[in-house]
């Protein structure tokens, strides 16, 4: 039996080669040549065709901003909260929903203004010399570019094309939708600047803007779109808050239209500060309403007293009658209106109280200084309470978190509750200082009622007036207080930085990464799909993986056919394919002898299937064993189907069947070919049973001619994975030769030849690799012999005629495998 090791001619190699890995990928380099080119022509027109992406920034800081009119002496409260809060509240608020419905409102970017680009509609807010002021009470074309030319500079002419007989409508005022239809497919009208545009689906005044430039000739695309999805893409603001200064935010915008970014977040910003000055100013404004309707009704009141008491004055001495009581009344008077303080304080709990019963809307609470009171903990709760109540309003249009609402409701209860302890507790306070006052009063009016009854009358017009004339006074500088408080106060929302085009704010598209991108897929994509061809391929590549599948040895490779015919060795004996079947002659030949074999040698070659290369294998064998000057015959013995007389310009008419048959006797079967030392015996006609004329004792009797008229006798049969016809021929042979074919023998067939092998049915066989194309694609060197003594270098060429490659990458791959 023929040891493994007697053919050991490579090492193994590790179980992962890189380099034969990458050897095989470049095999497929046009795949990522088409690949690459296709990735780069589709990033480029990517980055032809998208629009320039821009991003603006302005930055502002939230202050607490003291009133430089309130001291210690102002009666009015109206600072309170702290910064962090909001910070909070403001990035909310520039988010919300309902505030950016406002930003676009003012601006009215819900309407665009286009140009026509290179390859799409382009916005050109800001570039065009007009603007559209739209009816909002009237339908709108939704979403369809309107086509506006300047005949001139006072006439236009409007053009719409329509791809449906009905078309979709918005009404602004309402945020409505409908629909209107049209006959035509294109509506072309003139109309002068400045003239109302009144169609079922336009209704709208074109205006020239200030010093427009030249636009006479100029066209330009004008298109309505949806109010809240217009509003939806603005509520993507990036917003964020400095890490190091909480206090500083910085407000961020992306869009294709750097003056369009600018003025929104310049207007976001300028409405936010009104906004929340008017919440500000919330306070003083409730107070001041407060004050101006106590004022209206103690104007009357005061001016009914001073009519009595210039009627009681009429026709009587002022003088004598004042002279008597004057002190009293005027003690009396300040007891007056030292109880109506306390009244007025009373009187303000107690409508304070009910209210927080009641009510669950505080932002219109007066001030409590209104009514006299300065105690600091009723004060900021109310100012407290007035903040969160208005806080929560404003985030009831742009939150719908019933959490965060019910935290609000939390905050406000608990404030309410420690408000209505702190008034129980002040109304007992004052309760007592009350009932301290009305015996005062009680005491000073005992002493009065001993005067004259006119002295009691006048005394008592006059206490009646002084109270009405102290209390007008007192609410007529509360509200002066709160007017200049009000006027004084500021916004607690300052620009830092306005957002302003300053030629940059580039940041897309990425076209760089486009074609970072591209180079990626470009190589990924066929590296895939060369991956899943290989793990999908099931075919035998190298020698490697039939040593991994077999113990039977292997005893040589033959390269890929260069002839047209089978006669590769005959017509280029000094080729490498022609190397490669002397190889394995002379591994034959070294067999041979460690079997002491004498006398001739009967080589049997078969295969697994058909098309592997086996009568090409059989022919050049036994080429090679004639061009040594050896009596070689090639016996066709594949029945079925022969096929080995065509390439020696010989007719199949009689054959080894006739031999077989008894029809012919082995000198008339055998046909001498062109090839010195060579000759052939066909098959014959096609028999009706092949195996039986195989198993017959002739076919013992002619193997026995011809090894007494050959040196050599080359059997080709039938493929043993097809037929039984080889496994017959066997007992006859010296050696067997199992030719595969790279890249078409299946795996799975050497499992059949293993197991014949190991019943004994073949008998010293040899696996023969065949059609072996460079070895690139497979991981493996360059060459075609398995174990001969030829190589590439200077000694190689003086033997063998080298086919130089013709292509580029055949050179490349010739330098790679020479190293």
């Amino acid at each position: 039996m023929l040891d493994i090791k007697d053919f050991s001619f490579t090492e193994n190699q590790s179980s992962f080669d890189f380099k034969g890995f990458l050897l095989k990928v470049s095999s497929y380099w046009k795949w990522f040549v088409v690949s690459l080119v296709i990735a780069f022509t589709i990033a480029y027109q990517v980055n032809i065709r998208k629009e320039k992406i821009y991003e603006m920034e302005s930055s502002i800081v939230v202050k607490d901003e003291n009133n430089p009119f309130f001291t210690s002496n102002t009666s009015l409260v109206f600072n309170w909260g702290g910064t962090s809060d909001k910070v909070q509240t403001i990035i909310t608020a520039l988010k919300s929903r309902s505030h950016n419905e406002a930003v676009v409102k003012k601006l009215n970017y819900y309407t665009d203004y286009l140009i026509q680009g290179k390859y799409k509609l382009l916005d050109a807010y800001g570039q065009v010399p007009f603007y559209i002021v739209i009816d909002e009470e009237r339908d709108q074309l939704a979403g369809i570019p309107v086509r506006i030319k300047f005949l001139s500079e006072s006439e236009y002419q409007l053009t719409v094309n329509f791809e449906a007989n009905e078309v979709k409508t918005l009404v602004y005022a309402t945020n409505s939708r409908g629909s209107k239809l049209v006959r035509d497919s294109e509506i072309t009208k003139k109309y002068k600047v400045g003239e109302a545009v009144d169609l079922p689906f336009l209704n709208f005044k074109l205006q020239i803007n200030e010093d427009p430039g030249s636009y006479v000739g100029s066209e330009y695309y004008i298109r309505f779109n949806d109010f809240d999805g217009t509003v939806a893409r603005y509520k993507g603001i990036d917003i964020e808050a400095g890490d190091k200064a909480g206090s500083v935010i910085t407000l961020g915008l992306q869009g294709t239209n750097k003056a369009r970014l600018v003025d929104y977040l310049n207007a976001t910003v300028e409405i936010l500060r009104k906004k929340q000055l008017d919440s500000k100013n919330q306070f003083a404004i409730n107070t001041i309403a407060f004050i101006d309707s106590t004022l209206l009704a103690m104007e009357g009141q005061l001016k009914n007293t001073e009519r009595e008491l210039e009627d009681f004055r009429k026709d009587k001495n002022v003088f004598e009658l004042e002279g008597g009581g004057e002190k009293l009344t005027e003690r009396l008077s300040n007891f007056d209106i030292e109880r109506d303080a306390i009244e007025r304080k009373m009187v303000y709990y107690n409508s304070l109280s009910s209210y927080l019963r009641k009510s669950t809307d505080y932002s219109r609470l007066p001030a409590p200084t209104v009514a006299g009171i300065d105690d600091p903990n009723i004060v900021g709760n109310v100012g407290k309470l007035i903040m969160l109540s208005t806080e929560r309003s404003e985030k009831a249009y742009s939150l719908k978190s019933e959490k965060l609402f019910k935290e609000f409701d939390k905050d406000m209860e608990a404030i309410k509750q420690v408000l209505l302890e702190n008034i129980k507790s002040a109304k007992g306070a004052l309760e007592y200082d009350l009932a301290l006052v009305d015996r005062k009063i009680n005491e000073a009016e005992g002493t009065i009622k001993k005067l004259p009854e006119e002295q009691q009358e006048l005394s008592k017009i006059k206490r009646k007036y002084d109270l009405n004339d102290n209390i007008y006074s007192t609410f007529l500088e509360k509200r002066s207080e709160a007017d200049i408080v009000k006027a004084a106060n500021v916004s607690d929302i300052e620009f830092i930085d306005t957002a302003k085009d300053v030629g940059g704010g580039l940041i897309g598209p990425k076209t760089s990464v486009n074609y970072i991108l591209a180079l990626l897929l470009g190589i990924l994509v066929p590296l895939v799909i060369v991956l899943v061809i290989a793990l999908l391929d099931n075919t035998l590549h190298t020698t490697e993986e039939i040593e991994r599948l077999t113990k039977i040895p292997v005893i040589g490779v033959i390269g890929k056919k260069n002839t047209e015919n089978n006669l590769a060795v005959f017509e280029k004996p000094k080729s490498p394919l022609a190397e490669s079947f002397r190889a394995v002659r002379s591994s034959l030949q070294f067999l041979y002898k460690k079997q002491k074999a004498e006398g001739t040698k009967i080589l049997m070659v078969t295969s697994s299937v058909g098309g592997e290369g086996k009568t090409f294998c059989s022919i050049n064998l036994a080429t090679v064993f004639a061009l040594g000057e050896k009596k070689t015959v090639i016996v066709g013995l594949d029945l079925r189907k022969p096929r080995i007389f065509g390439d020696f310009n010989i007719e199949n008419n009689i054959g080894a069947v006739n031999y077989l048959i008894g029809q012919r006797s082995i000198n008339e079967i055998v046909q001498g070919t062109h090839i010195p030392y060579l000759d052939v015996i066909t098959s014959g006609p096609i028999p009706p049973n092949p195996s039986e004329l195989i198993l017959s004792d002739a076919m013992g009797e002619m193997i026995q001619e011809l090894k007494e008229m050959y040196d050599y006798i080359i059997l080709d049969t039938p493929p043993v994975g097809l037929v039984a016809d080889a496994l017959e021929l066997a007992q006859y042979c010296d050696a067997t030769l199992y030719v595969t074919r790279q890249n078409f023998t299946k795996k799975g067939m050497l499992t059949i030849v293993n197991e014949k092998h190991k019943r004994g049915e073949l008998h010293n066989i040899s696996i023969l690799l065949n059609d072996f194309e460079n070895l690139a694609k497979y991981g493996y060197g360059y060459g075609y012999g398995y174990g001969y003594g030829y190589g590439y270098g200077a000694y190689g060429n003086s033997y063998m005629e080298m086919e130089l490659p013709k292509t580029f990458m055949g050179k490349v791959k010739s330098v790679l495998f020479k190293n």
